[in-house]
C-alpha cells in the first residue's frame, strides 16, 4: 500500500520525535534502528526512505530536542513574574531530574554528542547559544560579571549540576547538588526577592 506524501512526513517526524526522547534515554549508540523506528511505531523497512543514515537521524533528532528545551525555557520564563527564578526551579529540581527521555538533551547526551561528528554537534551548539540568549536575557544588568558570561556560568553549572545529581545513587547527595547549584545562580545572578 502506497503512503501518501503528508503520512510520509507524517511519519518522518514522528520518527524524529521518538529519536529525540530515545537518545536522550539511551545514548547515540545505546538503541538501534530497528527499536528507533519501533518507538514511532513504525517498521524498521522505510528508514532509509525517509533519513540517509542513523546519524542523519541523530542530528535532526538533537536539533527537535535542544529547540524544545529551549522553547520550554522561554515558556517558562514568559509566564513567571519572577522568569529567572523560575527557569532555575525548573531545571535544577527533582523532577528534571528524573525526566531522562524528555529532560535537557545537554544532561542527557552532552558527553556523548562530544564525540560525535560535527553533523551532530552542530544542533547542540546551535541550542547551547539559544539556552544563553534566554539566560542573558533574564539577567540583571547590574554587577560583574557581564550578563553574557553570568549566561555562560550559570549555564556551566546548572548542566553540571543536572548531570552530576543524576550520577549519583544518594538522593539526599543528589538534592544537595542541586540546591547548591540554585543558591550559588542565585548568588551570581539575584533575583527579584533575594
Amino acid at each position: 500500500m502506497r503512503v501518501t506524501r503528508a503520512q510520509a512526513e507524517a511519519n518522518r517526524e514522528a520518527v524524529i520525535n521518538a529519536a529525540s526522547r530515545l537518545f536522550r534515554e539511551h545514548g547515540f549508540d545505546g538503541i538501534g534502528l530497528k527499536d528507533l523506528m519501533k518507538g514511532a511505531g513504525l517498521t524498521q523497512g522505510g528508514f532509509y526512505k525517509q533519513f540517509e543514515s542513523k546519524e542523519d537521524l541523530a542530528a535532526l533528532a538533537s536539533r527537535r530536542a535542544m529547540e524544545s528545551a529551549t522553547r520550554r525555557w522561554s515558556s517558562v520564563a514568559a509566564s513567571s513574574s519572577d522568569p529567572l527564578r523560575a527557569v532555575i526551579d525548573l531545571y535544577l529540581s527533582a523532577g528534571h531530574r528524573g525526566e531522562t527521555a524528555d529532560g535537557c538533551p545537554l544532561v542527557a547526551l552532552g558527553a556523548d554528542a562530544a564525540r560525535q561528528s560535527p553533523e551532530i554537534r552542530t544542533p547542540f551548539q546551535d541550542g547551547i547559544k539559544a539556552h544563553l540568549q534566554v539566560l542573558e536575557e533574564l539577567m540583571p544588568e547590574q554587577g560583574e560579571p557581564h550578563p553574557d558570561e553570568k549566561a555562560m556560568v550559570v549555564l556551566s553549572l546548572m548542566v553540571g549540576a543536572v548531570t552530576l545529581s543524576r550520577i549519583v545513587t544518594d538522593e539526599n547527595l543528589s538534592n544537595r547538588l542541586l540546591q547548591a547549584a540554585a543558591n550559588e545562580v542565585k548568588r551570581l545572578a539575584p533575583l527579584s526577592d533575594d
